[in-house]
């Protein structure tokens, strides 16, 4: 063999295919790429903090109902009490226990002898809520000298002495329906708009069995009937999925931010249960009945210590928030056919 024919061709030694391939740097990411979802994120957090830890320090009683069998004993206390309560006027026992039993009134004040105040409140209302209006009644009873006595007459359930089993229950299912909506935001090019929503609408009616299932018959904490408790954790899952479909349809990545302000965070710290909805600002108190988290807290109540008195209202909040997001995302969708 010659020495030449172990030489590579002259073009192959000059030839870029056998030179090592450096790699491309990488162009310059634009400012929006890496500060948008920082600025987002630290949006997130100062409301969360801001919205939390903002209405629990200003936590102050507003306009808190109260049933007085006593028109003279009313005229007092709404005179030394102020915005504090609005009084209700009762004619007899009767018709004021039946006020606290069906959530017309917080508290039924009953003059008892000429130097004593019988208080029965509904403990189903929250700590905040009942701590409050004691407070504000032994204040007036001090400056009065008069005594009072405390009677619950609607007890929370042993499992859930604080009152907090409906605002974790709603929170975890409006979580779970937030997650399922942003992972089926990312299955747009695999699954038809239409089976995206059966799979929604499935995963609503799932989350509502289980959710009432362990939060009532499982472990005791929830002690509403369990088909309407059922309907109404199923609304409230279908009304977090759907609206965050909606946002993220709409407003693209930045729709999952929206959301989470919205529901997880605006919807949870007002919907009225770790503060009651009369002590809220004033600002949160016209948002916790409008928004899906507070409409939960209020039907799950209802339900589960007042007979479903008021729940009509909350579970219809929570079928329109389900609702009306699916329809304004299939009807975007067919417009752009």
């Amino acid at each position: 063999m010659n020495a030449t024919s172990a030489t590579p061709p002259a073009e192959l030694r000059g030839s870029t295919a056998d030179r090592p391939t450096r790699p491309t740097p990488p162009e310059k990411s634009p400012v929006r790429a890496w500060l948008q979802p920082s600025l987002i994120a630290l949006i997130v957090v100062a409301a969360f903090i801001g919205c939390y830890v903002g209405i629990a320090r200003a936590a102050k009683p507003h306009r808190l109902p109260v049933a007085v069998v006593d028109s003279r004993l009313s005229a007092q206390i709404q005179q030394a009490l102020g915005d504090g309560v609005a009084v209700h006027t009762e004619t007899d026992s009767a018709a004021a226990d039946h006020a606290l039993r069906h959530r017309d009134v917080v508290a039924v004040l009953t003059p008892l002898g000429a130097n004593g105040l019988h208080l029965e409140v509904a403990g189903a209302n929250g700590l905040s809520t009942t701590t409050a209006v004691e407070n504000l009644i032994s204040a007036y009873a001090h400056g009065a000298d008069k005594a009072v006595t405390v009677h619950d007459g609607v007890p929370l359930t042993r499992y859930d002495s604080r009152g907090l089993a409906g605002f974790y229950v709603a929170f975890g299912v409006t979580l779970s329906g937030f997650v399922l909506a942003q992972n089926i935001l990312g299955l747009s090019r695999t699954l038809h708009l239409r089976h995206r929503f059966a799979v929604m609408t499935a995963f609503a009616a799932a989350a509502g069995v289980v959710g009432a299932a362990l939060a009532g018959p499982v472990l005791g904490a929830v002690p509403a009937p369990l088909l309407p408790l059922t309907a109404a954790l199923a609304l409230l899952a279908g009304a977090a999925a759907f609206t965050t479909k909606l946002l993220g349809t709409f407003f693209g990545s930045v729709g999952i931010p929206i959301s989470t302000l919205l529901l997880l965070t605006v919807g949870n710290s007002t919907s009225g249960a770790s503060i009651g909805a009369d002590l809220l600002p004033s600002a949160a108190r016209a948002l916790s009945g409008i928004l899906p988290p507070g409409a939960a807290v209020r039907a799950i109540t209802d339900l589960s210590y007042f007979n479903g008195a008021h729940a009509t209202v909350p579970l219809l909040t929570l079928a329109a928030w389900a609702v009306g997001p699916a329809l304004l995302t299939w009807a975007r969708s067919a417009r752009q056919k």
